[in-house]
Order: structure tokens, then sequence, then C-alpha cells
């Protein structure tokens, strides 16, 4: 029997399905699937960069956002992550996504409440589902899938199911798309593709653009 926690060895354990948040068009031949915690400074720094890719190579990828609150040391990311969720379910998740992401000073539940409302959502209604916990489910859910594919800190990202090994700048990040891209197109070798996935050896990670988390098995 599989334990829920077993590790994939560095490829993603949970292929993106319907209960993702994806941009991007379905059929595209490369997929990022990103770990994140809105808590995290990483994550927001990696966020316009995430988005900028997201224009430039608009045809060609899809994106994919997954939730990795490190709870230990973010204590508004867990909240944050189910309120983005609760967006999620009235049709607003990438909105607010975005301001989380903008916005890290104000995650607080009163601060973050009020924007909700500001945002044109009801913000009575998603206080009582915070309140209750009615989101923690699937945000538990990504954090799982996370730990199973070895994730250890944020932002974590994989291409096509691969864990990337390298670097989070827009030119590292486009050139390991476009690799991708190749290699699924039957136009690069799946040696080459990736040596350039990995810009960083194995084992490298967590690198210094991470947050990491401790966690007993």
């Amino acid at each position: 029997m599989t334990s829920p926690l077993t590790t994939t060895g560095g490829r993603l354990a949970v292929p993106v399905d319907d209960r993702d948040h994806v941009l991007g068009p379905e059929d595209a031949p490369v997929t990022l699937v990103e770990y994140g915690d809105y808590q995290c400074p990483y994550c927001a720094r990696a966020h316009p960069i995430v988005q900028e890719l997201l224009r430039r190579r608009t045809d060609l990828m899809r994106f994919a956002y997954r939730h990795f609150p490190l709870i230990n040391v973010h204590p508004y990311a867990e909240p944050a992550a189910e309120a983005a969720e609760a967006a999620g379910a009235r049709g607003r998740f990438w909105p607010v996504h975005d301001w989380l992401f903008a916005n890290q000073d104000r995650l607080s539940p009163v601060t973050l409440i009020a924007a909700l409302a500001d945002m044109g959502l009801d913000g009575r209604a998603i206080a009582g589902e915070l309140r209750d916990h009615d989101f923690l489910d699937k945000v538990q859910s990504d954090f799982v899938s996370g730990v199973r594919s070895g994730v250890n800190g944020t932002p974590t990202f994989f291409i096509n199911g691969m864990r990337y090994e390298g670097g989070h700048s827009l030119p590292e990040l486009v050139t390991a798309v476009d690799a991708a891209d190749a290699a699924a197109r039957g136009s690069d070798t799946s040696s080459a593709a990736e040596g350039r996935l990995s810009a960083t050896p194995r084992g490298a990670r967590p690198s210094p653009d991470t947050d990491t988390k401790e966690w007993s098995s």
C-alpha cells in the first residue's frame, strides 16, 4: 500500500486536473506548475516574472498554481490560501491571487476580508467560510501533493511534470520553457532538454530564492 506521503523523486506526483486553477490553453505543449505560499517573499518576487512569462509564451504554455503554505513561518499563508479558494468558488481566483502577492503586508484577517469586499466579493460570507475552514481540504490536498512531489520550499516549479532546478529569473524560465517545448515537439533530445531544465545541480535545492519548511514524517 502506498503512503499518502510517498515521494516521487522530483516528479509531479499529482497531474494537473480540473481541481487546479489554470491559465493558458489546455492543449499547450508546456505546463508550468508552481507550489507557492502567499506570505513567502520569494513567491512575491517570482509572481510578476511568471506573469511576464505567460505574456511572452501565451500560446506555448499553461500555468497551474498550487498551495504550499509554510505555516510554521508564515501564520497568514494558510488563511490567505483559503481566501483565494473562496474567491475561486466565485470565479475570482486569479484577481485575488494577484492581490495577495501584491499586498503581503495586508494579510491579517480583518484587512484581508475588507480587501475582498472592496473587490466586490461578499466579505461577510467569506469570513464565515474562513472561520469554518470550508476550503481547507483543498489547500491541504495541494500541500500533500507537494510533499509527495518532493517540495520542500517555495516557490517550487515543475515543468511538464519534472521538478525545475534552475533559477527564477525571467531569462532562465524562458529558456526552460522553450527547452520543454522543443522536447515536447520532438525537435530536441530528452537529455539536452533536461540539461537546460537543470540550471543548477540536482540536490542544490532549496536555493537562496526559496522559503523552506521542516516537518516530521
